[in-house]
């Protein structure tokens, strides 16, 4: 019997949501419920592997899934909720650190340059949560992960995890009808085309980033109008006109990257873009740009301001989402824990 297809994604809610999220992430997100059952996830508990403010963490959950929301994702017929409501994720994860090994865990890069130098005073969940990411997307068995080239270790990490696990416990799958061995599915990277990469506003060598302490370094999704419009005149350009071909975009990393944005708004192509625009001032094409963004995501960010106006709305749906993620992944656990040799209540 084929499995089901089933899309899982997660988002932590650190910081404010940018155009990069949206570009690279979000827009997926929207068009895979058109083709997938999906289950999107407001990562809380990846976000305290370094100190969160309280305030700010409830605050920054909400504006994630309004961000959901407002981008046109349906919470009635796909599953939005806050990893924290849903126990089994944390359950997983801890059976997963059993199976996984050290020497797994010591190849994963992003621990490296999160912890930087100091990695002795990095916290053990910082170093360990690549096992929780592993239980987040096998918790509910899914079998497909939109994942950008920084999580593609990780993903493997879920792979190598799925079939240790397959692999221990073969027998006991087998005695509990799963006549294959196998119990977790191999997750595969959903590939949605090509990843569009936002660069900084500022400096097109270095990526857009909410942690970059100039704010016209980026478009949030939150920004208003005036603010979007605002930021992209701000953009830092060069001096020439823009090329009519995309080789001419080559060493020109703020050029290439407002190009870039506009082909990714527009749904069009670089070439389409510089056929247009080609041999014009920035002056012109940054005008066409600044209409553009203020009609894609100004009703994004009007919605996401109603919507997180509204925390008991928010909390409803998170926690309506939390209640139908909690029946799957509470099946898989329940598994689990047989498979495993736990005594639990019948």
């Amino acid at each position: 019997m084929t499995a089901k297809e089933l899309v899982f994604s997660g988002v932590q809610p650190t910081g404010n949501l940018h155009l990069g999220n949206y570009l690279g992430a979000i827009v997926n997100f929207v068009k895979l419920q058109q083709t997938h059952e999906c289950i999107y996830c407001v990562v809380d508990m990846h976000a305290i592997t370094v100190w969160q403010d309280p305030a700010e963490l409830t605050k920054a959950t909400r504006e994630v899934a309004a961000a959901f929301i407002a981008a046109g994702i349906d919470p009635t017929k796909h599953i939005i909720f806050n990893q924290s409501q849903v126990s089994a994720h944390a359950e997983l994860a801890w059976v997963f650190n059993c199976v996984a090994r050290l020497g797994w865990l010591n190849r994963m890069t992003q621990f490296k340059e999160k912890a930087g130098k100091d990695r002795e005073n990095a916290s053990v969940g910082l170093y360990a949560y690549p096992s929780l990411m592993s239980a987040d997307i096998l918790v509910y068995r899914a079998t497909h992960v939109p994942v950008g080239e920084d999580q593609k270790q990780h993903l493997e990490l879920a792979r190598d995890i799925a079939q240790k696990f397959n692999n221990d416990f073969g027998d006991t799958i087998r005695s509990h009808g799963f006549n294959d061995g196998l119990f977790f599915p191999q997750p595969e990277p959903l590939i949605t085309g090509p990843a569009t990469r936002v660069m900084s506003l500022r400096d097109g060598t270095k990526k857009m980033s909410k942690s970059d302490p100039s704010d016209y370094s980026r478009i949030n999704l939150s920004d208003d109008a005036d603010a979007i419009a605002q930021k992209v005149r701000k953009a830092k350009t060069d001096p020439e006109p823009l090329p009519v071909e995309e080789k001419g975009l080559e060493h020109r990393p703020e050029a290439d990257n407002l190009v870039g944005i506009y082909a990714a708004l527009s749904g069009r192509g670089k070439p389409d873009i510089l056929q247009e625009f080609g041999g014009g001032q920035f002056s012109n094409f940054k005008s066409s740009l600044v209409d553009l963004a203020v009609e894609k995501l100004g009703p994004i960010g009007a919605e996401m301001k109603r919507l997180t106006g509204d925390p008991a709305y928010m909390d409803s749906v998170l926690a309506d989402g939390a209640d139908r993620a909690r029946v799957l992944a509470d099946a898989t656990m329940n598994k689990v824990k047989d498979i495993v040799g736990f005594i639990r209540k019948a």
